[in-house]
């Protein structure tokens, strides 16, 4: 997967921060298996999920109703996942996923996270992948945090840009390479500004926050997008 497209819209619904996500993925894939099984974790109380191969809908199943025990871990809370399989798996072919969660407030602050461990998706034949995100902004915000979560849970910045006026564009990019340690997920806070303005924080036109550059294909049974362990529970 030598590049990934994320959009988000953060946006109110019936009074509430929503999280609407469009992902797409261009995948070249390696293996030898017709069927490829695909899981997804899923933020708490997501909704409205849709998953695309090219220009075919695939059905997918709450993979964790059946595995109870089988949560993914995240640097905000142990996350559901869900399963869709791909038969006749092509060479080449873009994956699209459309999900959409409330935006979860911890410590008095909005925030969401993006699961973004892509290690299943690196080798020394195809060993860099570039993630480009772009958030839109429909609500007016300040103290917008933008980090990146390692598998220690350490938070580090990240360098990004904002678009001045309403709504703002935040939009930043991550490099995954092979020969380099990934430094994890990416975590996006904020707080609510009350203003019929445009958003606080941030000076006339192009605003860029140079707080270092984070540095952050495939076969066999597919991982989609996680090699971190799943997370087990005792019963």
């Amino acid at each position: 997967m030598p590049k990934e497209y994320i959009n988000y819209t953060i946006t109110r619904v019936n009074g509430a921060l929503w999280a609407k996500i469009d992902g797409n993925y261009p995948i070249y894939y390696s293996g030898r298996e017709d069927t490829l099984p695909m899981v997804y974790p899923t933020p708490p109380d997501t909704t409205n999920i849709s998953v695309w191969v090219n220009e075919s809908e695939l059905d997918w199943s709450n993979y964790t109703e059946v595995y109870p025990e089988a949560l993914h871990h995240t640097g905000i809370g142990d996350w559901s996942m869900i399963l869709a399989v791909l038969d006749s798996v092509p060479e080449y072919f873009v994956l699209r996923i459309h999900y959409e969660h409330p935006v979860q407030v911890i410590n008095g602050s909005y925030m969401f996270l993006y699961d973004l461990n892509i290690s299943p998706y690196l080798s020394a034949s195809a060993n860099k992948s570039i993630a480009y995100f772009t958030i839109r902004m429909e609500t007016n915000f300040t103290d917008l945090n933008v980090q990146t979560v390692g598998l220690d849970e350490t938070l580090k910045p990240i360098s990004f840009m904002v678009t001045d006026g309403y709504p703002a564009e935040v939009t930043l990019t991550m490099v995954s390479e092979f020969s380099e340690p990934l430094v994890g997920d990416l975590l996006v806070s904020f707080k609510e500004a009350e203003t019929d303005g445009s958003n606080l924080g941030w000076g006339s036109g192009l605003v860029i926050v140079a707080v270092g550059l984070a540095v952050a294909g495939v076969a066999g049974y597919f991982l989609l997008k996680r090699a971190r362990p799943v997370k087990t529970r005792s019963s």
